[in-house]
């Protein structure tokens, strides 16, 4: 059952709606590479497209009725988004969920120390990374510094071609001869992925050279910049959340163009295309909902994480503007009877790593959205398998609309494993299967993507959340 390249079918208009939907999807992947910068984007994307926002709604009493769109965020850093359908909400929804948090450095709290005339900051990794991956690379910060006043400084520091970069510095290979000797999972261990950011001292020209060497000079100039440039402390540290991701922007990738080289791809590729889908939608038959998560890649905690009660508590709000709450019934139901595709990327097929693979349930390049019946690891363990009535439900809404489609598991039963959001969504009785892009390189701080499969996969979820 071997799927057919879409590359090969379609017309000279198709691929032009396809290098354009790319063109868009470097610039948002090179302007969201943090999930408060990806919520920022999707809110513009929203209001541009005739959106409110669902406590404005509330707070002027405005009742919702069909065709009408409204979105809800929490903390900055989680979104949903609602086209509200002609059937009863407590019908069920069509739902596209998907995470935008990506593996990344974060700085520790009080990150910032000076060691033999370099300045440097301390860093704890967020998901899972291959450490080796981050050194010797050119590296930005992103994030945001709240400040005791109740002010806030947005940092966003590496991309603009004049900005800065920084690095984590790795161990020149004449004297690396003890280091390649060790597993690769032990060349750089947690506590040496420190970001170098500087090493010119600051000069007053009245202290001696002893207590120049005393004072952290290379330290202290830093401080001065942030002061100077930022309006920020040090102790402002205590209360920032800045990421450090990969510096430059997403680029096409292969002499035909057929492909984007990016960061964060996992799993803004099917974020975006779930968003981009949401957009069109305009008067659907079952309520289409699109939701961006946070914090997937550490087990969905925390309140903008999948586990937490946003999404459920913005159901309860939305059907009370729709007139359609009466009861805790009511949401119960909306829940359990909707239908979701857990928006999340599949392990595309490496040849150079081809002894990981099963080749006839692998995902490749180029041939469509892939469905992941199950993932987990091993024995399935922490998967939500879908069922065959659902699955069955899938190739019929894709086949009919046309759209090149896959399965796939995610490498070899005793290679490895993942999980996604599906499991979570699952818990309320619904109708789950994982549904997403197949990617190269994940987790690495550059990911590939075909770009025949982000076409796919925009249409594939629109063909989901028109379906009644």
């Amino acid at each position: 059952m071997e799927r057919r390249n879409a590359w090969l079918s379609y017309t000279e208009e198709e691929r032009k709606e396809l290098f354009a939907l790319s063109e868009d999807y470097k610039k948002f992947l090179s302007a969201a590479k943090t999930e408060r910068e990806f919520v920022t984007e999707s809110v513009k994307a929203a209001k541009k497209a005739g959106y409110q926002e669902l406590g404005e709604v509330i707070r002027s009493g405005k009742k919702l009725s069909a065709g009408d769109r409204v979105y809800a965020t929490w903390y900055g850093k989680t979104m949903a988004m609602f086209v509200i359908g002609t059937e009863p909400m407590a019908e069920g929804m069509n739902i596209l969920g998907a995470h935008i948090d990506s593996p990344r450095l974060d700085l520790k709290q009080n990150p910032l120390y000076e060691d033999t005339d370099q300045a440097l900051l301390d860093t704890h990794y967020y998901g899972g990374i291959k450490k080796y991956q981050w050194t010797a690379m050119p590296l930005a910060l992103h994030g945001v510094i709240a400040k005791k006043d109740g002010t806030s400084v947005t940092v966003r520091i590496g991309e603009d071609p004049s900005d800065p970069v920084f690095m984590v510095s790795d161990l020149l290979p004449h004297l690396g001869a003890e280091q390649m000797k060790k597993k690769a999972s032990e060349f750089i261990e947690g506590e040496d992925l420190n970001v170098l950011v500087g090493s010119e001292p600051l000069i007053t020209g009245d202290e001696t050279d002893e207590e120049k060497k005393d004072k952290e000079a290379v330290k202290a100039n830093i401080l001065r910049i942030l002061e100077e440039q930022y309006g920020v402390e040090e102790e402002d540290f205590l209360s920032a959340e800045i990421e450090v991701v990969p510096a430059g922007p997403a680029r096409d990738l292969g002499f035909d163009r057929s492909m984007v080289i990016g960061y964060g791809q996992d799993d803004r590729i099917c974020a975006y295309t779930s968003l981009a889908a949401q957009l069109m939608v305009e008067h659907p038959k079952r309520t289409a909902v699109c939701l961006l998560v946070d914090k997937e890649e550490i087990g969905s905690v925390g309140a903008t994480g999948a586990h937490s009660h946003f999404f459920e508590n913005a159901v309860a709000e939305v059907m009370n503007c729709a007139g359609q709450y009466h009861s805790e019934l009511d949401v119960r139901r909306a829940m359990s009877y909707s239908r979701m595709l857990s928006s999340d990327v599949s392990a595309a097929y490496d040849p150079n790593y081809s002894s990981v693979s099963e080749k006839k349930n692998c995902a490749y390049f180029g041939r469509g959205l892939v469905f992941n019946k199950y993932t987990g690891a091993r024995g399935k363990s922490g998967s939500n398998d879908a069922s065959a009535e659902y699955m069955a439900l899938m190739r019929r809404i894709f086949d009919e609309s046309n759209v090149a489609w896959q399965t796939a598991e995610l490498g070899k039963v005793d290679a490895g494993g993942g999980g996604t959001i599906a499991y979570i969504s699952a818990n309320y009785g619904m109708n789950v299967i994982d549904s997403g892009i197949a990617i190269l390189n994940m987790h690495a701080p550059w990911e590939a993507a075909s770009k025949a499969d982000i076409y796919e996969g925009r249409k594939g979820y629109l063909a989901f959340l028109l379906y009644d």
